[in-house]
């Protein structure tokens, strides 16, 4: 059964993406492609998204989205240069105007003091803008801090997004 919360959300996006004429990619890594599949759920879909990435390992953020190994290597995959890069990946890499980035750290395991289980990290960009990022930090098992990244996700677009007129 799918997440209420997270349907609506993902019914709003496509509403509002469909009424501007818009596409969205999604670039993921700790979300394994979850907001790919929040916003796949919704019936019709295939006429606001265009296609997702999931990147788990640095080779895979550097082949598919172009994150530089410099990034990865001064920063490491968490962090907000890595996840503006991959935005910038996902709309080179494809014909959407929208995208989302996220990659964090979910836990059990993986933490560091500089950025302990539930750190997350995203960036949401337009074709030919500047990406916005933002580091947020979530508590719970992997399961809850994967579903706040999701959340989060969703909502940044729609922030993104110029106010639909009803």
């Amino acid at each position: 059964m799918p997440d209420k919360v997270l349907h609506e959300l993902a019914v709003k996006l496509g509403e509002a993406l469909k009424a501007q004429g818009l596409m969205l990619a999604t670039a993921e890594s700790c979300t394994g492609g979850w907001v790919a599949q929040a916003v796949t759920a919704v019936p019709g879909s295939s006429q606001w998204f265009e296609r997702g990435f999931v990147s788990y390992t640095y080779i895979s953020k550097r082949e598919m989205l172009g994150v530089s190994q410099d990034t990865l290597g001064a920063h490491g995959a968490v962090s907000e240069p890595v996840v503006r890069e991959m935005v910038a990946g996902a709309l080179a890499n494809s014909h959407a105007q929208v995208a989302v980035a996220v990659s964090g750290t979910a836990g059990p395991d993986g933490g560091t003091p500089q950025k302990p289980v539930g750190t997350v990290c995203f960036a949401w960009g337009v074709k030919n803008g500047e990406p916005k990022s933002a580091t947020l930090h979530f508590s719970g098992d992997r399961e809850t801090v994967r579903r706040a990244a999701v959340k989060t996700a969703l909502e940044g677009v729609l922030g993104l997004l110029p106010a639909t007129v009803d």
